[in-house]
């Protein structure tokens, strides 16, 4: 098992938080904090010193201070340069979380409103590969999925058999008339074996098609040996005809 030093000299070459995909960054660095158990200080404020307090409670507000420090210290650092200038002033980790969630989670608000239309307005197009297409339609709805946005699985894999191109017409019909729904992995396997078998389909057109060229070819050497045989009798029988014209002209 990785120990805690390991985890977190792993988490310092994770990418910083520049700006965007903030849940994306918010969840990576809460399994941090969770991890070294200092996450509690995100949420709760700091023990209020009292006069006549216990050892225990003294003990307990210099924990949730030493906590505080370890927990600010890595959200600072998981911040790029420029944002860390911006936010270093912090008094407390609740703080900063607070002015992080306030200021980016507003920004993935449009985020989901641009997906939604990113992923409404993708339509597949013939002469690029099917799978590769499917793979961005994949990459949305992963986003979606970072965002907390759930959309029926029945509803996605209908869009996506609407977002087929042209050439599928067929194809598309056939999955649209099927009785039983199927799931979005499904879906994928068949788009993946039907075009496995396009791609064959057309590598034995091409094959016969140079067949029939080369057959073309063949015929056209063999015609061509043929014309240039009989034009060498014709010429040979003109010859032939012409010295008999001669010596007929000559005995008269």
């Amino acid at each position: 098992m990785a120990s805690l030093k390991d985890l977190t000299m792993n988490f310092v070459k994770l990418e910083r938080f520049e700006g965007g995909n903030f849940l994306r960054w918010q969840k990576k660095m809460k399994f941090l904090l969770v991890t070294l158990k200092v996450a509690y200080v995100l949420t709760t404020s700091k023990p209020e010193e009292i006069e006549g307090e216990t050892v225990a409670e003294i003990r307990e507000r210099q924990k949730w201070e030493n906590d505080d420090f370890i927990c600010i210290g890595h959200i600072l650092n998981g911040l790029s340069d420029a944002l860390f200038d911006v936010y270093q002033d912090s008094i407390s980790t609740k703080e900063l979380w607070e002015k992080l969630e306030a200021r980016y989670m507003q920004e993935d608000a449009t985020s989901k409103k641009f997906l939604v239309s990113r992923f409404n307005n993708f339509k597949m197009i013939d002469g690029k590969s099917i799978m590769e297409q499917m793979h961005e339609i994949e990459h949305i709805l992963n986003n979606f999925n970072q965002h907390n946005m759930h959309m029926d699985e029945s509803i996605i894999v209908s869009s996506i058999i609407d977002k087929l191109p042209p050439s599928w017409k067929d194809f598309k019909k056939n999955l649209k008339h099927k009785k039983e729904d199927i799931s979005l992995e499904q879906l994928g396997n068949h788009l993946r074996l039907e075009e496995e078998y396009r791609k064959q389909d057309d590598t034995k057109d091409i094959k016969a098609h140079e067949k029939v060229h080369v057959l073309e070819e063949g015929e056209s050497h063999k015609n061509s040996k043929k014309r240039k045989k009989y034009n060498g009798e014709l010429h040979a029988q003109d010859g032939r005809n012409n010295k008999k014209k001669k010596e007929v002209v000559f005995l008269q």
